[in-house]
């Protein structure tokens, strides 16, 4: 057979159900493949929609999602959602064409370095030297992208090797000699990490996105739930632990809780799973949790103490070591009352510092206040997307996630223009749930063109624009940091949403008034089919409590 048609043979075993993508003449053959293939092709408007929608419905659905796009400029459109996967660890495979082999180093027409290009932004890549090499490659990245600390990987294959005729073996045995990811855990280390959990006064549990990849969110609620242990967690984090629960401090970080920053600054021990000490968790380093000692959990091994130095390593699938870590801590029957202390601290900055902001008395809809009215008009069961910025901090910090996979954001690369893409990624990926992307006003516009897909595909997602006339995190740094000198942020009036939404098939909507907002949303929702919804929210409200960049953080403010 053709080795486009193996392509899809391989594609098919490893259970890919739909591929995001956009054909050119390098990939010509391989979408001729998808005529007689039976697996869903959704044609996007842009790659970096395809790539996107690609993590989103990794993210949701916890499977490896599967983005094509041709030789130069669709592959180098696929640069921004490859760097923004792998600094998530979302595994994707990213399947490029590439010029004929006679023309490579010739700068034949869309000609592109795609291996060079995306080298520093893969966990793994390959180029494609001989057709019968397809099919084993083709595997082997689903197998790296899917394995260990998931990420994107790149599969680059010239045009003529993908028309060649092969005979097509099916590859059963996937064995990479040099690629052997610890998942196990070091028994000794994680008996040493349950005592000093038993003695601990100040412990806290600090969780990031890894507990979500593994699929532990139960092992860390059994766990936490054994001793009172408080729970934390980083943007990429949340939902790993259930946000209604009283161990739960909420979001750390620069725009975290202040009892979630005051109790890592205090504690005496911080149990790091999955999560990588970044330095918007961390602010001034040298100033971090200066009181702590750290166990530090995670399946990448390069993770460990590269920011701070753990005193209790272990390297491991997360759900496999909270397993066993919770079987070691059961077995030291700890004292629960050495933790009194430490609650009757956390309860007092809980009553003092809680999550606030200040209610318009003039109808205006505050922009905190409507991720409170989305997460009521959703009953909080819903799949929430969100762009980078403002409104990406305000739906942490009020929509209560309660469940993994129901958070899907840009949290490492901070990519504006994620959120559109990566909901229709994720309502294909679970076309049962109510998927909400809840953007900015200059975020959406960076991937709008993907309303045309949602409404050719059916796909039935619900963008609510938080539109502040803004780039509202920019503006809000220029007024604090440069002395209110406003420079290119004001987004104008621009676009009408509402036509824009009509122009795309799409529903378009526009609200501007507190009153009824949470019924209006609900309705909204509740409307078949893509809908945008134009929210105007007040200009200049800023997102706190805040760290300020390189400061501690017990020097938060707001």
């Amino acid at each position: 057979m053709r080795a486009v048609d193996a392509v899809m043979e391989c594609l098919k075993a490893e259970g890919v159900e739909v591929v995001f993508g956009l054909p050119g003449g390098a990939n010509l053959p391989t979408y001729d493949a998808f005529v007689d293939a039976g697996i869903r092709h959704i044609l996007v408007r842009h790659e970096a929609g395809g790539g996107h929608a690609a993590e989103g419905y990794a993210k949701a659905t916890g499977r490896v999602g599967v983005a094509m796009g041709t030789s130069g400029p669709g592959a180098t459109n696929l640069v921004t959602p490859i760097m923004d996967a792998m600094m998530d660890s979302v595994p994707v495979v990213f399947i490029t064409g590439q010029v004929r082999t006679e023309l490579l180093g010739t700068d034949g027409f869309q000609e592109a370095d795609t291996l060079g290009l995306t080298m520093p932004a893969v966990k793994h890549s390959w180029m494609i030297q001989h057709p019968l090499e397809i099919p084993r490659a083709i595997h082997e990245a689903f197998h790296v992208a899917r394995t260990g600390r998931p990420g994107p990987v790149v599969v680059d294959i010239p045009q003529d090797l993908s028309r060649a005729e092969i005979d097509y073996q099916p590859v059963t045995d996937v064995k990479l000699p040099g690629y052997q990811p610890t998942t196990e855990g070091n028994a000794k280390q994680i008996r040493q990490a349950a005592k000093a959990l038993a003695t601990a006064r100040r412990p806290v549990f600090y969780v990031g996105g890894g507990v979500v990849n593994a699929g532990a969110a139960k092992e860390l609620t059994d766990l936490a739930r054994l001793d009172r242990f408080p729970v934390t967690a980083t943007l990429m984090g949340l939902g790993a632990y259930p946000a209604p629960d009283p161990l739960w401090l909420g979001m750390l970080g620069m725009h975290g809780t202040r009892a979630a920053n005051y109790a890592m600054d205090e504690a005496d021990l911080i149990c790091a799973i999955g999560a990588r000490f970044d330095d918007r968790i961390t602010g001034k380093l040298s100033e971090f949790a200066p009181r702590a000692k750290f166990i530090h959990i995670d399946v990448d091994p390069a993770e460990i103490s590269k920011n701070v130095p753990a005193h209790i390593p272990i390297v491991g699938d997360a759900r496999h070591v909270l397993g066993r870590l919770a079987t070691e801590f059961r077995a030291l029957e700890a004292d629960s009352s050495r933790l009194d202390a430490w609650w009757e601290r956390i309860e007092g900055w809980r009553a003092k510092y809680p999550l606030r902001y200040e209610e318009s008395t003039d109808g205006e809809i505050k922009p905190q206040y409507m991720v409170q009215a989305v997460y009521e008009a959703t009953g909080g069961d819903a799949i929430v997307t969100t762009d980078v910025g403002q409104h990406q901090m305000w739906a942490a910090q009020y929509y209560h996630f309660d469940q993994p996979r129901k958070w899907i954001n840009s949290g490492g690369l901070g990519t504006m223009g994620f959120g559109l893409p990566a909901a229709m990624g994720a309502k294909v990926g679970c076309p049962d749930q109510t998927v909400v992307c809840i953007a900015g006003d200059g975020s959406v516009q960076m991937n709008m063109q993907e309303l045309a897909t949602c409404a050719q595909e059916g796909i039935d997602i619900k963008v609510l624009i938080m539109n502040n006339g803004y780039l509202g995190m920019v503006r809000q740094w220029q007024e604090l940091f440069w002395d209110r000198r406003y420079s290119q942020v004001d987004m104008g009036n621009f676009p009408d949403f509402v036509k824009l939404a009509e122009a795309y098939g799409a529903t378009g909507l526009r609200f501007a008034e507190k009153a009824g907002l949470v019924e209006n949303l609900r309705e909204a929702i509740a409307t078949p089919g893509p809908v945008m919804v134009d929210v105007r929210v007040g200009r200049e409200e800023n997102v706190y409590p805040m760290i300020a960049p390189g400061q501690a953080a017990r020097d938060m403010v707001g």
